[in-house]
């Protein structure tokens, strides 16, 4: 069925102003992802406050420029969804988590990340990157380990009798 002349602003519209407002914006091919794991993504998406939208290569190639982002767009093919959000890593690390799911019928194609485009390896690396609360962590067990050795030593040391 075809897009009304209408609906095509609208959708052009909501992409500019996702490109103006998002910090970070991923692309994914889904070819052959059905409708329930679909549901499960957007749910699991609009959980971390990650938005998620489908649209026509052409309409999104226009919403995007409005952007203004450095580099050179990706190479969209086969179906295109976008997702976006105010957190920098967020929207790559949620994506990334279903294409590990999904590996036949998802795919990771590129994205916008500190306003220029990024291709598809670089948005992989931006997705490993593992969220705050893991970085504080890790931070914790780094500060954490001297001390406990300190203290595995001098309970060694009292076991002996030194």
């Amino acid at each position: 069925m075809a897009i009304t002349r209408q609906k095509k602003g609208e959708i052009v519209a909501k992409v500019e102003s996702l490109a103006r407002q998002a910090k970070t914006i991923v692309f994914a091919n889904f070819k052959g992802l059905n409708v329930a794991s679909q549901n499960e993504m957007r749910k699991s998406l609009r959980a971390q406050n990650i938005g998620y939208t489908v649209a026509k290569k052409t309409l999104l190639r226009r919403g995007l420029e409005a952007g203004g982002f450095k580099g050179q767009m990706p190479e969209f093919n086969g179906e295109i969804a976008v997702a976006y959000g105010n957190d920098e890593l967020a929207p790559a690390r949620e994506v990334a988590v279903f294409v590990k799911k999904f590996p036949k019928q998802l795919a990771l194609v590129g994205g916008v990340f500190g306003g220029a485009y990024v291709g598809k390896d670089e948005i992989i690396s931006i997705a490993s990157i593992p969220g705050m609360q893991a970085l504080r962590t890790q931070f914790v067990q780094l500060i954490n380990s001297p001390i406990q050795r300190f203290a595995v030593v001098l309970n060694a040391k009292a076991e002996k009798g030194e």
